[in-house]
């Protein structure tokens, strides 16, 4: 059972203030109690992200987030009592009460969870890196260093972290030098097989080659991507939203270099002098249910957009992961030396 004090916040605090409570503790609540110790309320790392996709910032109050009325379960009760009572509300902790007031957190995975989870990462390490050139006339852009090893190898090492261990990379471009790097991942703790693209399949089209379905939830990332994003978070977020599809996005904002002139009915209505527009992009980062296999066609090029697409038009339920942790997309030389600038302080040497 995981104690309560680092995890514990004011109903008064702010969003941030949560952020940095679920960050620090080993599972991602954060539990709001009286200055008695009763229990107000529990606050996710899903309920701040939905928040953020809604508009609130991280000044906000937690107020109208918190949920107020969570399933708890007593001290006495048995193991088995409260594994029940997880599986009939698909919950992943369980605040334990003593005499009405909270005494600590039992985390469902203690009791089920091995170290290594089933679920599969399928890392797309197969593009020509055209725009990094030179620096990938001899390497694959994956392989480039960042801070002291391949970007490739941080990924691998970020998912087994959490325990993400059954790897598939999807080659094309120089494969032996990721296939001699990696070998069948027994050094890195690993587990690794390849596919290899025979011809530009795309970003989703490399999946119809897979040779074995995925029984479970499976991870789709881009191999050319530093994050630090828990990756246990996405695939909670994901079974709590009984997902086909999880698409991780970021806030992009540009600002457009002219003063935009507004005109209705041929009449001007407003100026803005070189106003921000914000957008939420893909990050290249996917969680899919088995399914959506069999909307992606065999042997030929289909994209990322394409497929959600089609997921989208069949009535799946396809939803948002707002990433908030570190993110970079190193597609160009501005980008591969601004990694290397960071790639220390963010992930440490």
């Amino acid at each position: 059972m995981y104690k309560i004090d680092e995890i514990k916040i004011n109903q008064n605090a702010s969003i941030k203030q949560a952020l940095k409570v679920i960050d620090k503790g080993a599972i991602k609540v954060a539990v709001v109690l009286s200055d008695d110790g009763l229990l107000l309320g529990m606050l996710s790392d899903g309920d701040i992200r939905r928040a953020l996709l809604k508009g609130m910032s991280l000044g906000d109050s937690i107020t109208s987030i918190i949920n107020k009325h969570p399933v708890v379960a007593n001290i006495n009760d048995t193991k088995e009592r409260i594994l029940e009572l997880a599986n009939e509300k698909k919950l992943h902790q369980i605040p334990i009460i003593s005499n009405g007031k909270l005494v600590g957190i039992q985390d469902i995975r203690e009791f089920l969870a091995p170290k290594n989870k089933p679920n599969k990462v399928i890392l797309m390490v197969g593009g020509l890196g055209t725009r990094l050139r030179p620096l990938t006339n001899d390497v694959p852009k994956p392989m480039l260093d960042v801070g002291n090893k391949p970007i490739l190898h941080t990924i691998v090492e970020n998912f087994a972290k959490y325990g993400y261990t059954d790897i598939i990379m999807c080659v094309n471009y120089k494969s032996e030098i990721i296939k001699e790097y990696f070998g069948n991942g027994d050094k890195f703790g690993v587990k690794i097989e390849y596919v290899l693209e025979s011809q530009r399949m795309g970003t989703a089209g490399a999946l119809s080659l897979l040779q074995k379905r995925p029984k479970d939830d499976f991870f789709v990332m881009n191999g050319d991507l530093l994050t630090n994003v828990n990756f246990e978070y996405l695939h909670e977020y994901h079974k709590d939203s009984n997902a086909c599809a999880s698409i991780c996005i970021r806030k992009y904002e540009m600002q457009v270099p002219y003063g935009v002139v507004n005109v209705r009915a041929n009449k001007v209505t407003s100026i803005e002098e070189k106003p921000t527009q914000s957008f939420f992009v893909s990050a290249g980062i996917y969680m899919f249910s088995p399914i959506v296999l069999d909307f992606i066609p065999k042997g030929v090029f289909y994209d990322m957009p394409t497929l959600f697409g089609e997921l989208l038009k069949q009535g799946f339920a396809v939803y948002p992961f707002f990433i908030r942790e570190y993110w970079l997309d190193i597609g160009k030389m501005d980008e591969y030396r601004r990694a290397n600038d960071e790639y220390e302080g963010v992930f440490g040497l």
